[in-house]
């Protein structure tokens, strides 16, 4: 089986640090390959996260990959586009849900379409940015701050940071970090560390915040 860290290192050291997620996907369908992040549920967190209905407001899903919370979230009512920088992913999703009224499309946190700039009501976060090294990070937490519209929400879940530095990815979030997404006009609602025991990133963050 492919090894994630020696996969993206590799994609990191040629200054490509989004490059590994596609040949990750790829290499899965071949059956070369595990995601870790591909499981039957959606999030625990955001199951457990009190969302309300979504009544037709518009919903994004950050780095969907096969598309488990974006189904949740369009189940809670929402019209949801989830988008992945993967066509792999994307397809994938598509393939596992062929009657879903979600919209999956192939885009990048780092360079979204500028139609989705404070476009969304409801902006879902969950454990991308903690899978990108620092010197994209800043980009990728702005960014994603970036599709929440006025009045609207965005939900961070992340790994929480239990001690410095680390072997990556992911690269858990500092509380300083999960901060810094209270940026371009958004204020920070909450803040919870939560724990997951008995997994292999047993502290955990989600923050809500607001425009």
């Amino acid at each position: 089986m492919a090894d994630i860290g020696r996969l993206a290192a590799g994609y990191l050291r040629d200054g490509n640090p989004t490059g590994w997620f596609e040949p990750l996907y790829a290499e899965a369908g071949a059956g070369r390959a595990e995601v870790p992040w591909d499981v039957p549920e959606a999030s625990a967190h955001l199951r457990a996260f009190p969302l309300p209905p979504g009544e037709g407001r518009r919903a994004l899903v950050v780095g969907c990959g096969p598309g488990r919370d974006a189904e949740h979230i369009a189940a809670l009512g929402y019209a949801t586009t989830a988008f992945d920088i993967s066509p792999t992913a994307i397809a994938l999703a598509r393939s596992r849900h062929p009657e879903s009224p979600v919209s999956y499309v192939v885009a990048d946190l780092l360079d979204p379409p500028a139609r989705w700039r404070h476009g969304f009501d409801l902006v879902l976060e969950s454990n991308n940015v903690q899978a990108l090294p620092a010197s994209i990070r800043a980009a990728a937490i702005t960014s994603a701050g970036s599709f929440v519209s006025p009045g609207g929400t965005l939900l961070v879940l992340a790994a929480a940071a239990v001690t410095a530095g680390g072997e990556g990815p992911p690269w858990p979030l500092t509380r300083a970090e999960i901060d810094a997404f209270a940026t371009g006009g958004l204020r920070q609602i909450s803040v919870e560390q939560t724990e997951a025991p008995g997994t292999r990133l047993p502290a955990r963050w989600r923050a809500v915040f607001t425009r």
